[in-house]
Parts: C-alpha cells; structure tokens; sequence
C-alpha cells in the first residue's frame, strides 16, 4: 500500500512573480508521489482565492491561522517576505505543524533562536530553505574537496554580486522593504548568507573574521515609478578571516550586476591544485553554478561536471529544482527519522556567523592621520 502523502500548506503565493510560485509550486509538483499542496494563505481571503485559482490548487484558507490550524495540513510553508517570517512560523509551530521556511529565518539571531527553541519544545521537523547546500555543484564541490582533489585546501577567495542593493531596484513595492537595513532582508544575510551556508558545508566553519559592512549608495531607483528610494543596507560586504582548518577566507560582495558573464566566482585554492566555481551572479542557492579545476602539473582549468545521479530525477530549472531536492530530504528525515535537511538549528548558527560579521564590522580600527599617504602629483601635469 502506497505512503500517505505529506500536506502542504504554502503561505504568501502570487501568481508567477512570487517566490513560491517560481520554486515551491513546481517543485512540490515534480514530487506528487511524496507531497500535495492542499491550499494557501494570503494577507486577504481574495488574494488567496485569486492565488488557487491562477496556480490550481484545491483551495484558499481565509488566512494563515486557518491554514495553520487545519487538520489536513502537514507542513507549512512560509515564503513571504523575511521581516514576516518570526510571526507566521511562530503561528505554525504553535499548531504543532512541520515547517519550511525559507531563509533567513527571522530578521536577526534572537528571533531564530526563539523559533529554534519552539520546534524543539513542539518535537517537529523545522526545515529552513538553505537550498545553495543541496545544489548538484555544490554537493560535488564537497566531494572534490573531500576526496583532495586540491590536496590541502590552504585559502578560498569569493566575489559576488548581488543583483539588488544596486544603483536600481525594480520596483518599490515588490524590491523597496530589500532596502532598509531594519527589515533583515540584506545583501549580507541573503545571497552573502546563502554562500556562507554552501561554503561552510564544503570547507568547514569559519573560525575568525574581520569585516567592512559599507553603505556606499544611500538611494536607489525605482525602474517602475522613476522615485528616489532611501537605502540603509549595506551595497558592500568584505570579509577576511580564517576557517577552523587554518585557510584564508576573503570575500567580497557588491550590489547590483557585473558588466560581464560571471557575477559569481569563488577559488579555492589547495596544496595540491585549484577549483574554480563560477556564476552569474552572487546568488548560488538559485543560479547555475559551472566548476573547473587542475591539480598537480596542469595549469588549466578544465570543467568538472557534477555526475548525472546527482541531477537526475529533479526539475531541470535551477530554482525548482534545487527547492525539490530539499523538500525531499525533508520528507526522508519525516519518513527515517534522520537529518539530511537543513534545520532551523542550522540557521541559527548562520545567523550567529552573521551577526559575528556585524560585530566585527563596528570594530574596525582607523588609520591615524600621520598614517595617511601623501599623492603625488599627476605625471602630466605642468
């Protein structure tokens, strides 16, 4: 006899734009032997019904609660913008619902410790939406670095850009809360976040860091509307630090897009050889990701593809699929009782190597001013 199916309950769908839209739907559909979506929840009953309706789903809740306290919902998952993540999976654990929740789990470390402690006192599986770590290239980066193919991995260097906290946003209502520092949604916590997650599953902790957190634009355009936008957040993010294991770390990300192909690279460089990952741009939990390496005498780098099995039986798009290779690692720990998905614990030491960041930014140490470089005057001058 075929295993009930695990119930899905999504929280904040819109039709084609939304997040849940482009990755969980798809993704949860590429899994209908293990999930069914039975519904979901807007900020009105209308949206919701409009939301069903558009993506065909057997109905709308008039409302998170309803959708959280109904019993033909198994997991709830939450997909609305971040500053709203604390209060609806909140809301779900005190139902005693699974949870996914898409990073970052709250709007700063002590609202992810506080879910973090609920779940545990409620005994469900809460799952946070870490999905660069369950990327094909990435789990084969991790095997690379496993089996030495660079022989001792003795520094790492990522650049990245972050697509938003550019010069431009696409539009103030959907982009503009991405802006204000207080909302949690960050180039720091999200694309710099989801990286640290990948790198630390391929070459451990990171152990010390120094950070600059620079606010360089202080507004942005609205492409919709053609308004000035204030920007709080960060536009810049470096780090330098070290890995548990003694490697140099540097990393640098920028808002806005390149001016060429590749938005994203990351080396790393080992005793023995050199891995390069690259990327359009700094998000690598939703962009394709290509690696090339060389170890011993050659000095090229030449592509290194992941194994087919490791891409075989999900959505060929990135987004949908990487999103459906973590809900089927949360149906697994549902079904074994194991610990193959990324877990709200693991989002809180996430959020702790964050805040760690901040910190570290507020301690930078200024240059005296007898220290200062004095320029020379230009060559072509008289």
């Amino acid at each position: 006899m075929a295993e009930q199916r695990l119930r899905v309950g999504i929280i904040g769908l819109q039709p084609e734009r939304s997040w849940a839209a482009r990755a969980h739907v798809p993704a949860l559909r590429a899994l209908s032997d293990t999930f069914e979506i039975v519904g979901v929840a807007n900020s009105s009953r209308a949206s919701g019904e409009a939301a069903a309706a558009a993506c065909g789903l057997p109905r709308a809740f008039p409302d998170a609660r309803g959708l959280v306290t109904s019993s033909e919902i198994d997991i709830v998952t939450v997909t609305v913008k971040a500053p709203h993540h604390f209060e609806l999976v909140r809301l779900a654990l005190d139902a005693g619902k699974h949870v996914y929740c898409e990073w970052p789990l709250g709007n700063g470390l002590s609202e992810a410790e506080q879910l973090t402690a609920l779940a545990r006192q409620k005994g469900v599986l809460p799952v946070v939406g870490a999905q660069a770590r369950v990327a094909p290239e990435i789990i084969h980066l991790r095997r690379l670095i496993d089996e030495r193919f660079v022989g001792e991995v003795l520094s790492t260097t990522l650049t990245g850009w972050g697509r938003s906290w550019g010069a431009t946003v696409e539009s103030a209502k959907t982009s503009g809360y991405l802006l204000d520092v207080a909302n949690g949604a960050t180039l720091l916590t999200i694309p710099v976040g989801h990286t640290l997650a990948a790198l630390r599953d391929v070459l451990g902790d990171v152990a010390r860091v120094s950070a600059v957190l620079a606010n360089r634009r202080t507004e942005v355009r609205a492409l919709d509307s053609g308004e000035m936008l204030p920007m709080t957040a960060p536009d810049h993010v470096l780090v330098i630090g070290r890995l548990a294991s003694g490697a140099a770390l540097s990393l640098h990300y920028c808002g806005g897009l390149p001016r060429g192909t590749d938005g994203f690279v990351w080396d790393i460089h080992g005793s023995a050889g050199d891995i390069r990952v690259t990327g359009p741009t700094g998000h690598a939990q939703m962009v394709p990701l290509s690696l090339a390496g060389a170890h011993g005498d050659d000095r090229t780098l030449r592509p290194l593809e992941a194994p087919a099995s490791d891409k075989a039986g999900w959505p060929d798009e990135v987004i949908p699929g990487n999103v459906a290779r973590l809900y089927a690692r949360m149906a697994q720990d549902l079904r074994d009782g194991t610990s193959t998905a990324p877990t709200f614990a693991d989002a809180v030491a996430l959020h702790r190597l964050i805040t760690t960041i901040e910190t570290a930014s507020l301690q930078a140490i200024d240059v005296p001013p007898e220290a200062a470089n004095r320029r020379l005057p230009s060559t072509d001058q008289p």
